[in-house]
């Protein structure tokens, strides 16, 4: 039945049953301390009656008169209508009325037991009399000898209690109806006012949208960071935990605290920004943009898309390329040498054919490149042959030193690092320059050097060579470039060893980076397939 009542009705229902209960817990307590200050009033004044009667000179006198009743009870009726109180009754030592608000009871003996006042205590309780039941005072009358000749007894009927709380209890209830009323128009807008604020919606159609939201946000294929106004993380889907390498730890927590500066600088900025970020080892796309709940902005959404397979994949096609254009450089060649010694043939020149081809030897093998032969990684050598056959069509003589020595530890963090190096220096030096390596690993490191004779790196932009997103070649800060040598420094770092750069010999720059070798646990993972 609960159930299937509205979120709004279920609301007013409780609050309406608790404003009941508290209306009729301080209605029942306000009556009850309305009937104790009523009967508290009574005793004061039964008592101080009582007393007085106890304590007149004509009351006391009387005792010795033959006919005391014909002194007191006149003097009893004009006390209690005087007073208010329901009678006042005077008895001697034994019991015996000397008054009564009926005549003919007096001289008979009283109906309650006159014991107490008679000991010489003062007696208040109710009791049931020949009146009826009343709310009554007892008090010893002393004589002149200082002993107890009687008793002076004053009550009150509690049928006028009760009256004069009946008549005090209307504007009581309407006092108890106005807050009864008041708390359930309260109830009632506070009921429509929580309604209002969750869209006006059912518990179970935010459990169902709850669950939705969770699915959606944890089940899309990229990642989402949502940060409040404070900058503080609110939201991290499942990618977003993948590709930041947190846990759910991190919410709660300010962008600073967990996040690489350049993502906290781009999800704390106001206005949407796209922005390529290297993170760790991975290439980001990130999309920030203001989250706004009715044109207020409340916080910051960031959308990250990993790049790094497409990066990967872009590296692998400019090697295909290199490949491609050292093959179609050797095809020319090749096709240039067979029309010239054809031409010899044509001519008759027969010697100068056999001479020419002599001194053609092999040269225009793609293998001929000079290779150091201590450098035995496959995937290193090739990558070294086809960079020496680009940089020799594009006028640039690159260098392996002789003394190089390389074996595989199977991973490609040396050829990533050669790589970018190598085409960092063609790119400084353009045409007609010189470009050295050298490559050396031991058992303790793995050392690569690149050198060339370019114009060398300029001395505000060393600390910042290898920062995310710095690029010498776009003049500094850039949303597309500048991720080659911040992810050679990263992948240095992660291999426990370290990237410089300084002047070479060669009068350019030179960038030396150093490796510590794998585990041999890690190194075995590695190579199993």
């Amino acid at each position: 039945m609960i159930r299937s009542l509205s979120l709004r009705s279920q609301l007013f229902l409780l609050q309406l049953f608790i404003v009941l209960i508290i209306v009729l817990v301080a209605g029942s307590t306000a009556v009850a301390m309305q009937r104790q200050q009523i009967r508290d009033q009574y005793e004061d004044r039964m008592v101080g009656v009582a007393q007085s009667v106890a304590q007149l000179p004509s009351i006391v006198e009387a005792f010795g008169q033959p006919d005391p009743s014909e002194i007191i009870q006149p003097i009893a009726d004009l006390i209690a209508q005087a007073t208010g109180v329901t009678y006042v009754v005077v008895t001697d030592d034994r019991g015996v009325r000397y008054s009564h608000p009926n005549p003919d009871l007096i001289g008979l003996m009283v109906s309650t037991d006159p014991s107490v006042p008679l000991s010489g205590e003062t007696y208040v309780g109710t009791q049931t009399g020949t009146l009826g039941e009343s709310w009554r005072v007892k008090v010893p009358i002393y004589g002149g000898d200082g002993g107890i000749i009687g008793t002076a007894s004053v009550g009150t009927l509690e049928s006028e209690l009760d009256a004069d709380l009946y008549e005090d209890l209307p504007r009581l209830l309407v006092w108890l109806i106005i807050a009864a009323l008041v708390g359930s128009a309260g109830s009632i807008y506070i009921s429509r006012l929580i309604w209002r604020r969750i869209y006006r919606l059912e518990p179970e159609q935010i459990a169902s949208l709850l669950e939705t939201r969770d699915a959606m946000i944890h089940g899309i294929s990229e990642g989402m960071v949502a940060v409040d106004a404070a900058g503080k993380i609110a939201l991290l889907n499942d990618e977003a935990k993948r590709l930041l390498e947190l846990d759910d730890d991190a919410t709660g927590r300010h962008v600073s605290d967990v996040l690489e500066p350049a993502l906290a600088r781009l999800v704390t900025s106001s206005g949407d920004a796209d922005e390529t970020v290297l993170v760790g080892e991975r290439v980001l796309l990130v999309r920030t943009t203001d989250a706004l709940v009715e044109e207020k902005r409340v916080g910051h959404v960031m959308i990250l898309r990993d790049r790094t397979e497409l990066h990967q994949l872009l590296t692998d096609l400019d090697g295909e390329r290199d490949v491609t254009q050292a093959l179609r450089a050797q095809a020319h060649e090749f096709a240039n040498r067979m029309h010239t010694i054809s031409g010899l043939l044509e001519l008759g020149r027969t010697s100068q054919a056999v001479d020419f081809i002599s001194r053609s030897g092999h040269g225009g093998s793609l293998v001929s490149g000079d290779i150091a032969p201590g450098i035995t990684d496959p995937d290193a050598a090739s990558l070294l042959m086809t960079k020496s056959t680009i940089c020799s069509e594009k006028g640039i003589r690159l260098t392996i030193s002789e003394s190089s020595v390389l074996e595989p530890d199977g991973t490609t963090d040396v050829v990533t690092i050669l790589g970018i190096l190598i085409d960092n220096a063609v790119e400084a030096i353009g045409a007609n320059g010189n470009i050295e390596v050298e490559v050396h690993s031991d058992p303790g490191s793995v050392r690569i050097a690149v050198s060339d004779d370019g114009s060398g790196i300029a001395e505000a932009a060393v600390e910042e060579i290898f920062s995310s997103g710095f690029s010498t070649k776009d003049g500094g800060r850039s949303g597309t470039r500048g991720f080659g040598l911040a992810l050679v420094d990263r992948i240095a770092r992660r291999r426990d060893g370290s990237a410089v750069v300084e002047e070479s010999l060669l009068g350019g720059a030179e960038f030396t980076v150093w490796l510590s070798p794998l585990p041999s646990s890690a190194r075995t993972a590695l190579q199993v397939p």
